[in-house]
């Protein structure tokens, strides 16, 4: 634990020393939110019924605007070929870096979600269910992300090719997610969808870690 707490640790600094990696996908989000009403119509009761799956899917773009350099910083200054070789537990290393992703967008996301509601109309009943389903979504969209990540570190544009990847996988955590905000904005029951991505995240957390490793090896051996 002290271990995976470290590692953690170390990539916070460096993404803290990176301030673009944190800042990027926060300013697309929040442009979504701008721009959106541009484009459709700025009449509250259009965008309030529209506002969770937009919100949602900015979020979903977000992350993944950012997935592609879980990896690639460590894999061109060769940390990467060292943490494979390295006698503590990959799995480790993996996971502390899907978190510290996790961290510095699914995290800030969510915290900044209120934010956008706010802006596209969304009914107060519907705020709390739109950080829950994010914090419970949002983790999810790292871990598969960084499947997508690992299997195209060793290319030079692998953005396009993550995002054909990783999209199916995304699908599931899109509609609970949106759903669980369009049923509390209508005040109806959210437990079960808020399940639903609970069971997805146990999910992902317990078998991505080892196809992320497996995507790693494939990748920097080959």
């Amino acid at each position: 634990m002290s271990f995976l707490v470290a590692a953690i640790r170390r990539d916070l600094l460096l993404a803290f020393r990176r301030r673009n990696d944190i800042v990027n996908p926060l300013a697309f989000f929040l442009m979504v939110g701008v721009m959106f009403p541009l484009g459709v119509s700025p009449e509250a009761s259009v965008l309030s019924a529209l506002a969770p799956g937009v919100i949602w899917v900015a979020a979903l773009l977000a992350c993944l605007l950012s997935v592609d350099g879980i990896f690639r910083t460590d894999f061109d200054d060769g940390s990467l070929e060292q943490m494979l070789v390295s006698p503590q537990s990959l799995h480790q290393l993996v996971m502390a870096k899907v978190i510290c992703h996790w961290l510095i967008s699914g995290f800030c996301l969510a915290m900044i979600s209120p934010l956008l509601a706010m802006m596209l109309f969304l009914p107060g009943e519907g705020v709390m269910p739109l950080v829950l389903s994010l914090l419970l979504g949002t983790p999810a969209l790292s871990m598969f992300g960084a499947i997508g990540a690992a299997l195209t570190v060793g290319l030079r544009k692998g953005g396009v090719l993550i995002a054909l990847l990783v999209l199916p996988l995304y699908i599931p955590v899109l509609i609970f997610g949106s759903g669980t905000v369009q049923a509390g904005a209508m005040g109806l029951p959210i437990a079960g969808y808020l399940a639903l991505l609970g069971a997805i995240l146990v999910f992902s957390t317990l078998l991505s870690p080892f196809a992320i490793v497996a995507a790693l090896k494939i990748s920097v051996r080959s």
